[in-house]
């Protein structure tokens, strides 16, 4: 089923819409496929459109709030096993073929204020930054029943691009300055940028990518958000919230639990993918946190990856009377991992939308809900 924006709205501020959501965040892994293949999978069951998720109409505003550096990236060497390349930040990294779909940087433009100031130019404002004609297509699309998203820079995650998650948490310690007039400049672009933007239409959902803890936890924590972060984003969200955003979404893997309440605070009200190997428990966050928050994903990918009885298991523990009802949309915690049996998988779908209430769905093309 496609979701019109009103329908999404009301179901991620909590309330009852007559329909629970069901759907899959990003896919899957690679090497999936082949596997599937041989096991039977039919082409739209490959694609996924066999099984009917759900998904909402949306559209991203034409509009940069982050690094325009001018860089075009470029392929260094490429073997049978690995990609060298620069990318668009001027770093050079590495891909492994076959095992990953991010390289990695083996090297960062900041590691001093001067180094900052070489390379700030690349997030203060500029008018090209904002496309104001698509704008005007997008307000006609919006009064149609499209949902109309926008983004900011990661207050974690855009400092990592640029220094490292090491020297970004030394700097958090020795070089607040340097952080603070980073954060600063994003802000005061995305502020300009925004004003430009809700001239003309006010975006439904404000979307941040962080992906700043692992299974032991976040890597900043309460005292960072508090004294960084979070007031950054709140110099984003709150003029957008005021102008009429109602939603407000953080990417990031791995364990958040310590640090929910401070971006809470900071007027985030959407958390994903909630990633259960890491100790994210959908029902347990709903138990604390309420209306609060709303959850996406949550499902235990690696349960697909048993028996049919632990595919049961996890969605019969999930779903459940704690986060049904609005403020949840059901979902595998991230990519559907090698080793998924289709059978499984077929299981997982079907089962799923009993336990939903949700009627059999016809194929529909596969859109990715990972905002």
């Amino acid at each position: 089923m496609i979701w019109k924006r009103e329908q999404y709205l009301a179901h991620m501020q909590g309330q009852y819409t007559g329909r629970e959501m069901f759907t899959e965040l990003f896919g899957p892994l690679i090497g999936l496929e082949k596997e599937w293949k041989a096991q039977g999978a039919t082409p739209e069951e490959l694609d996924l459109s066999a099984f009917g998720w759900d998904s909402v109409e949306y559209a991203w505003i034409p509009a940069n709030t982050g690094a325009i550096t001018g860089i075009e990236p470029r392929v260094l060497e490429e073997t049978s096993t690995h990609i060298l390349s620069v990318d668009r930040y001027g770093r050079k990294e590495k891909l492994c073929k076959g095992s990953a779909t991010i390289p990695l940087p083996t090297e960062y433009p900041v590691e001093t204020m001067e180094d900052w100031l070489k390379i700030k130019h690349w997030y203060e404002f500029r008018e090209d930054r904002v496309d104001m004609e698509g704008l005007r297509a997008l307000a006609k699309r919006q009064k149609e029943g499209t949902l109309i998203l926008c983004g900011m820079p990661g207050g974690f995650d855009e400092p990592r691009q640029l220094m490292g998650e090491e020297n970004l948490c030394i700097a958090f310690y020795e070089e607040p300055e340097l952080i603070e007039d980073m954060l600063n400049t994003m802000a005061d672009t995305a502020n300009k940028v925004y004003e430009r933007v809700c001239s003309i239409l006010t975006p439904d959902l404000l979307h941040v990518h962080e992906d700043m803890a692992g299974k032991s936890g976040p890597l900043a924590g309460p005292t960072q958000i508090r004294a960084f972060i979070g007031p950054y984003y709140r110099r984003v969200w709150d003029p957008l919230h005021a102008a009429g955003a109602t939603l407000f979404s953080q990417d990031s893997d791995g364990n958040m639990n310590a640090v929910i309440e401070p971006f809470l605070e900071a007027g985030l009200n959407i958390v994903y993918p909630c990633e259960p190997a890491a100790g994210m428990d959908i029902v347990e966050i709903r138990k604390k946190y309420g209306n609060r928050v709303a959850l996406k994903g949550g499902i235990d990918k690696h349960a697909l990856r048993k028996t049919i009885a632990d595919v049961e298991a996890e969605l019969t523990r999930k779903i459940c009377a704690e986060t049904l009802g609005g403020g949840v949309i059901f979902a595998l915690d991230h990519r559907i991992p090698n080793g998924v049996p289709i059978e499984n998988y077929r299981y997982y779908v079907r089962r799923g939308r009993e336990l939903l209430g949700l009627p059999e769905e016809g194929p529909s093309p596969f859109v990715r809900m990972a905002f």
